[in-house]
């Protein structure tokens, strides 16, 4: 049985491939799962300096669900609910990888194929890629962690209106949306991310920490870390606190709302 998720490697840099060509890349129920153990996997890998996520071939990225499939995995109320187990687990597996991660977008990327180019830190796609979410033609919902990978990049009004609308766009559009970082031209788009990839693998490993200026929080000295506990502003309420630290590499939650993010 031909692998459904392929990892191949130069060096530092880890290639991920959606391996339906055949299919355009539709993700099954298995492809999910794998999903999610290989960026796990990869996670935890120290020498890995970035990875890039593709499609086999040239004609898509993903066009998200296989829904041929959905009458033996997803027909009820049951199946529906392990199905989206599988997805979450994918979702939250991107979101606690801490390696840079590149969308190399060629042709279709639609669906769940949207919501992992999403997940990505960028996104680089063809002048003919076409981007949408018509899930609602199919009479099904987007489940609130699948819909979160479309909000978080985009806001919630510009993913309001492609849910609602449901139309496919070109890759002009998904640019000024936000939904993709740059379009080169179609025999450009392997060279262009690689080589993205290989200006993020050379850099130095980050230190760095993300503010949330929203998240409410009370000062509590006995929780400090540092050696001393003297503050004025014990049981004081705040708002705006460090959410994640990333030290070498390696994102460590520092809040709640921190370690939601990072799943």
């Amino acid at each position: 049985m031909t692998d459904v998720v392929l990892v191949e490697r130069d060096d530092d840099i880890a290639t991920v491939v959606f391996n339906r060509p055949e299919k355009l890349n539709a993700f099954t129920k298995a492809m999910w799962k794998r999903l999610g153990q290989v960026v796990n996997e990869l996670s935890l890998d120290t020498g890995l300096r970035c990875i890039v996520f593709r499609g086999a071939g040239d004609r898509a990225f993903s066009p998200g669900n296989d829904i041929s499939e959905f009458a033996n995995e997803r027909s009820n109320s049951v199946q529906a609910e392990a199905y989206g187990m599988l997805m979450n687990t994918a979702i939250k597996a991107f979101r606690a990888c801490s390696v840079p991660k590149v969308a190399m977008i060629k042709g279709v990327c639609v669906g769940g194929g949207l919501e992992i180019a999403g997940l990505c830190d960028i996104r680089i796609c063809g002048e003919s890629s076409r981007f949408g979410a018509p899930i609602s033609k199919l009479g099904l919902v987007m489940a609130y962690p699948e819909i979160s990978c479309l909000r978080d990049l985009v806001g919630p009004q510009v993913a309001l209106e492609i849910l609602l609308e449901a139309r496919i766009f070109d890759a002009a559009e998904a640019l000024q949306k936000g939904l993709v970082s740059r379009i080169v031209p179609d025999d450009e788009v392997e060279a262009e991310a690689m080589a993205t990839a290989r200006r993020i693998a050379d850099g130095a490993p980050a230190d760095l920490t993300l503010i949330d200026l929203d998240e409410p929080w009370t000062v509590d000295r006995t929780a400090f870390h540092s050696k001393s506990d003297n503050t004025p502003f014990d049981g004081w309420g705040l708002r705006g606190r460090a959410a994640i630290t990333i030290v070498g590499g390696v994102a460590h939650a520092t809040s709640p709302r921190g370690a939601e993010i990072l799943g």
